[in-house]
This record gives structure tokens, C-alpha cells and sequence, in this order.
């Protein structure tokens, strides 16, 4: 449940323009009270550039930022109130762990009884006890990671923001922090912007996911939204794994979607219109065949690998045409008959493939 102090956060039609180069351009979205938000893309995409201009740190060239509907574009980032964790930390290192979780509160003139119960809190609720009187340098990373939450957290903003900040974690590590960032967001309910390239993390973490590629705001929606529909061919080969088979005489009727992939009739749930189109299927929606399958979208293929991943097993095949396509098969159910060189198919369901 969202906190009466989280804020929704509003862009109308942000632009950043740094000289010549775009880094943002005519990106809106909304980020609802209480949401979890992650902006995903690449490198170089424009999400962090986004986040610093709700952050304040950077003004847009255009367009403006809303909190509550009060346009706060001109504001600086001390006076929005805001939580911040970034990348690195930017822990003070000749601070303790409750001092630098007091600092902020310092800075805003809590009493002094405010700061040590509120400090005290914070370190219980990041499970930091017992650690408040050590310093930065003798904390492991998920620990210090812990402390720029709790610092942040302090204040109880209206917005918290995260600037990639497990990407300095190692695997097992990062997969802790995020069950601690979900478990913190569930109970504190205020509203978190968080910053990721990782796939995986932002569909685990996020309500909502904002897709960006050069600047542009490609897709915004729920984690399965952007998966399994994606709206266009960037989102949804940056998701996951996806099988791109390219279909001739695409064309829509009474919402399914039908052509022919290779001489084969194709037909989908999500329609397309036009001359040519591609049809894009999960490899986990599909299921491997030995022989013709009777009925439904299903096209031969010819074994070029396999790839043991324990419990799969990841086919890499290849069309008569040359289109390739990976599938995974649990490892348990791999039949002995399937071999580079084999003779198989795939098959699947008119609703798990979608054209773009």
C-alpha cells in the first residue's frame, strides 16, 4: 500500500539535448503513488539522463516534471525531497553506519531523540544491527549497500531513486538486494524509481517497466505486458530470448493474424496487416516435435546443437530457409533421438506467438 507522503511523478515531453547529441527526446510517462518503476535500455539508452532530470540534478532543454500535478521542472534536487542510492555507494567514510544514517536527518534539524530513534529504525530495518558503530570499510558491499538504503530512506521521501545500484554486487549477492529492495518497497510504500540494464531484475522487481533505446521511451507497461507483447521489434529482442521468423502475406482478420512462414501457413492471436511482417515466439513456448505435428503452427527444422544448462537443455536449429531458432527442452525429457543433424519440429500455440 503507498505511503500518504508517496508522490506520483509526471514527464510531459522531456528533452535533453547535450550540444549536438539528443540524450532524451519527447519522453512522457507517469509514474503512479506508491509504484515501482524501472527504467530498462541499454547503454547509452537515456535512462539514467531520464532519472536526473526527475531527480533535478539535470534541467530538461524541454518539456516538464510534475509532482502531485505541481510543476516542480525548476526546482532544485534539495528542495524536492527526494531519496537518492547511487551507483557507488557515496558513503562518508570517516562516518559510522548511524552517523551517515543521521546525516540527512541532521541537515533537515530533527531533535536529537528523532535522530536516534529514527536511526535505530533504519539499521533494524536493513538488518544492520549490531553494525551501527563500524565504518564504510568494514562492511562487505551488500552492507554498504544496505546503509545508502537506509540513509536514503531516512528521511521517509516522497520518491526514492536508484541509480544501478547493484552493479557492483556479485550474482548471488545482487539477488539478495533485490529481494531486500521488494521487501522494503512492500513496507514502506513510497514511491521507487530504479534504474537497471539486467532484464531479469527489472521484470522481478517492478510494477511497471520503461523500456529506452536512443532516448526514446520505447514501451511502458507491467513486467508480462512488456514480455509477452511487446510493442516492437527492440523490446522484444531486449527481453529474453525471442525466435524472429519472417512471414510473407501478413494479414488481419477479426483480430488473428495469419501468412505463410516459408511456404507453411502461420497463424496468431495478436494480428498484423501489410505486405510482410515478422512473427516473434518465446523459445519456452514452444515444444518439440519428432514428427509432423497434426493441426495448429508448426514449422521443420534441422538440429545444428545443443546447449546442457542443467535442468534445460537448449536447442540451437536452424529452418530450410536459414532462419535460426533456439528452443528449450527440459533435460529430463530430452529424447535420445534428438542430435545435431536431427530432423525435428516446433510447434506452439496460435496464442503465444505475436507479430510485430
Amino acid at each position: 500500500m503507498p505511503t500518504p507522503q508517496a508522490a506520483e511523478l509526471t514527464a510531459r515531453s522531456i528533452r535533453k539535448e547535450f550540444g549536438e547529441f539528443v540524450a532524451l527526446d519527447d519522453v512522457s510517462l507517469t509514474i503512479g503513488r506508491g509504484a515501482f518503476v524501472t527504467l530498462l535500455g541499454p547503454s547509452g539508452s537515456g535512462k539514467t539522463t531520464f532519472l536526473m532530470v526527475l531527480a533535478g540534478f539535470l534541467p530538461p532543454t524541454a518539456g516538464e516534471v510534475h509532482q502531485d500535478g505541481r510543476d516542480i521542472t525548476a526546482l532544485p534536487p534539495e528542495a524536492r525531497g527526494f531519496g537518492m542510492v547511487f551507483q557507488g555507494y557515496a558513503l562518508f567514510p570517516h562516518m559510522t553506519v548511524a552517523e551517515n544514517i543521521a546525516f540527512p536527518l541532521k541537515v533537515s534539524r530533527r531533535s536529537g531523540a528523532e535522530i536516534r530513534r529514527r536511526v535505530a529504525e533504519m539499521i533494524e530495518m536493513v538488518g544492520l544491527s549490531g553494525h551501527g558503530h563500524k565504518r564504510p570499510a568494514a562492511l562487505s558491499g551488500g552492507q554498504q549497500q544496505r546503509v545508502a538504503l537506509a540513509r536514503a530512506l531516512a528521511c521517509e521521501p516522497a520518491v526514492l531513486l536508484l541509480d544501478e545500484p547493484f552493479s557492483a554486487l556479485d550474482k548471488n549477492l545482487r539477488g539478495q538486494m533485490q529481494d531486500e529492495v521488494r521487501r522494503l518497497h512492500r513496507e514502506i510504500g513510497t514511491t521507487f524509481v530504479f534504474v537497471t540494464h539486467d532484464q531479469s531484475e527489472a521484470l522481478a522487481l517492478s510494477s511497471t517497466v520503461a523500456i529506452f533505446d536512443h532516448g526514446r521511451l520505447q514501451q511502458a507497461g507491467g513486467p508480462q505486458e512488456v514480455y509477452e507483447r511487446p510493442a516492437n521489434r527492440f523490446v522484444a529482442e531486449f527481453l529474453g530470448d525471442i525466435n524472429i521468423l519472417p512471414i510473407s502475406g501478413a494479414e488481419a482478420q477479426g483480430g488473428v493474424g495469419h501468412g505463410r512462414f516459408e511456404g507453411r501457413a502461420i497463424r496468431a492471436s495478436c494480428g498484423a496487416a501489410g505486405a510482410t511482417a515478422a512473427l516473434a515466439v518465446r523459445p519456452e513456448h514452444m515444444r518439440l516435435e519428432l514428427g509432423e505435428p497434426a493441426g495448429g503452427n508448426a514449422i521443420p527444422l534441422s538440429v545444428t546443437d545443443l546447449t546442457y544448462m542443467g535442468a534445460e537443455t537448449r536447442l540451437h536449429l536452424v529452418s530450410g530457409g536459414g532462419t535460426p531458432v533456439i528452443l528449450s527442452v527440459p533435460t529430463a525429457a530430452m529424447p535420445a533421438a534428438v542430435t545435431p543433424g536431427a530432423a525435428v519440429w516446433a510447434a506452439w500455440a496460435e496464442d503465444r506467438g505475436f507479430f510485430l
